[in-house]
């Protein structure tokens, strides 16, 4: 089934890890076989052809470069420009997959319409044969998770004439617009004139990883589009990176798609870094439906989840899925809804209906 994942950090992972995600998975860990810099070397699971094999044709993906001041437990850069140079060369790697025909921009309903028909006709029959998808450009709609790097407003105008089209204020702890995971403060007038600026360009904000005090003041300052790309329920894991059921429901009443993540730590709760593993933790697919399940007994319906995986954001297949090898497995969701009594139409709209319904309510 076409599958839409609204969150990997792929030019993080191109950039920083040093991964030619042209790759097969197989290719990239035995590239990384050996090394032992980051907990997730040699247990990648997030490429290009892994996308293909599960008819992951549309991302959103992101860029993203934390400002942290001199002796911050937070890696980052320690000023805004440097944060800003470091997304520059993210976009330019999306670029270079773009030219290489690995990436497909999406920046409006044109774009979006041209993937969508690439991706249908993949699935035609010509000659007594089914076209592959293995040489088919992925659809990426690019996103900034944290706006540190942002030194201007200016600098959001230019983003945006470069395509960015989402933008999520936080990512952990005290930043220059707003305060993230692990950290509470109200919105600065630096935050909130962000917040301005990106009414008027008619911007996705994105409230994943904003604090309790900054993601309250967003929803009530902020009247344009608002998602959740890569979100869970605190109800199941109790952490302020995840949703109160209010804070979903306020999701909801606005129409917002809340992306399931599949970071072990935030689907089971007693997550221990780099000492649990899936398998004594019981952690699988079906972990992340009973997060997903728990929106939908929310809002009484399935319109408003989808899968925001995170799968690439700096861990592997150390802290997922034990029943997930790589990305391409995914597929096996449709499976896990039926099983729970969700109905065909309900896991089209789960798989990619819901994302696309919200991008065409955004864009038209």
């Amino acid at each position: 089934m076409f599958t839409i994942d609204a969150h990997l950090d792929l030019a993080m992972n191109a950039m920083e890890w040093n991964r030619d995600l042209r790759l097969t998975i197989a290719q990239l860990r035995a590239s990384e076989k050996g090394l032992c810099d980051l907990p997730d070397r040699a247990k990648g699971t997030v490429s290009f052809p892994a996308l293909r094999s599960g008819q992951i044709g549309l991302v959103v993906a992101t860029q993203i470069a934390r400002f942290v001041e001199k002796g911050s437990v937070l890696p980052g850069w320690h000023s805004p420009e440097q944060a800003w140079a470091q997304t520059q060369g993210q976009l330019a790697w999306y670029r270079e997959m773009e030219a290489a025909g690995e990436l497909k921009a999406v920046t409006n309903l044109k774009t979006l319409d041209e993937i969508l028909l690439l991706w249908q006709r993949s699935g035609e029959q010509q000659s007594g044969e089914t076209l592959s998808t293995d040489h088919l450009p992925i659809g990426y709609i690019r996103s900034l998770e944290g706006a540190d790097s942002l030194v201007t407003l200016a600098h959001l105008h230019r983003s945006y004439e470069d395509g960015l089209r989402a933008l999520g204020p936080a990512h952990y702890g005290p930043g220059r617009y707003a305060f993230g995971t692990d950290s509470d403060a109200p919105l600065s007038k630096a935050g909130k004139d962000l917040l301005r600026e990106m009414a008027g360009l008619d911007m996705i904000l994105d409230v994943t990883h904003l604090c309790d005090q900054a993601f309250w003041q967003a929803l009530e300052l902020y009247q344009g589009p608002v998602w959740a790309s890569h979100n869970n329920c605190r109800a199941l894991v109790d952490h302020n990176r995840q949703f109160s059921d209010d804070m979903i429901r306020a999701l909801i009443e606005r129409g917002a798609v809340i992306g399931g993540a599949l970071d072990g730590w935030m689907m089971v709760p007693g997550w221990q870094r780099g000492i649990s593993t899936p398998e004594k933790m019981r952690l699988s697919l079906q972990s992340l439906f009973e997060h997903m399940d728990h929106i939908c007994q929310l809002a009484g319906n399935a319109n408003h989840i989808g899968i925001g995986s995170d799968l690439d954001g700096a861990f592997g297949k150390e802290q997922t899925a034990y029943d997930l090898e790589d990305i391409a497995d995914l597929s096996k969701l449709p499976d896990i809804f039926e099983k729970a009594g969700y109905n065909p139409s309900d896991i089209k709209s789960i798989m990619h209906g819901n994302w696309l319904r919200f991008l065409r309510n955004c864009w038209s």
